[in-house]
């Protein structure tokens, strides 16, 4: 259900997308893709020059290359347009001190430490931040989420697959734990 319509009037400044896909690839790898658009619904006046109505002041692509245990292998970043031409595409190869990150693991820590402020571009790494999402989302469905003895990834990240919760007790029995049995592992 989208949102309720605005109880005033109301003008569009600024749209931005992002869309993500996930792709597997022939050599068992997989290819998360990431693409970030902003455009303004009026000319904007930059310091470089005028950016027609709706033409993107950014437009970001990224690929990244993980593996089933979401280690990244390789990246890729281009950036079509930019509000300094010429200059915010240079940081682009420095993306690659990201290789060898897990996405599943600290990334967003790593992310931050290594790529963020003036080590990064701002929209670039805003990017990356939900690309751990869009990994697990890229391998849901593969498999059956409740096969194999570890318990299942996305239990315990978020409210409704709290394992202590009537939810996970009904569609993950095996992963469920008394609410009274988690209180007493949280005070040991």
């Amino acid at each position: 259900m989208p949102l309720s319509p605005s109880p005033v009037s109301r003008q569009r400044l600024h749209q931005r997308s992002i869309t993500y896909e996930g792709f597997r690839r022939e050599d068992g790898l997989f290819d998360i893709d990431a693409h970030l658009v902003d455009a303004k619904d009026h000319d904007f006046e930059l310091l470089t020059g005028l950016r027609p109505a709706r033409e993107a002041v950014h437009d970001m692509w990224v690929r990244v290359t993980i593996d089933t245990a979401f280690v990244i292998h390789a990246i890729e970043v281009r950036t079509d347009s930019m509000p300094y031409p010429d200059v915010c595409d240079r940081i682009e190869p420095s993306y690659a001190k990201l290789v060898g990150a897990n996405l599943v693991q600290g990334f967003r820590r790593r992310l931050h430490d290594d790529m963020g402020g003036t080590r990064g571009c701002t929209h670039v790494t805003e990017l990356l931040g939900s690309l751990p999402t869009a990994a697990v989302q890229t391998f849901a469905g593969l498999r059956r989420e409740d096969e194999g003895d570890r318990k299942p990834f996305q239990l315990d990240r978020c409210h409704a697959l709290e394992t202590t919760t009537e939810n996970v007790r009904r569609y993950y029995p095996r992963w469920y734990r008394s609410a009274n049995s988690a209180s007493t592992q949280e005070s040991a």
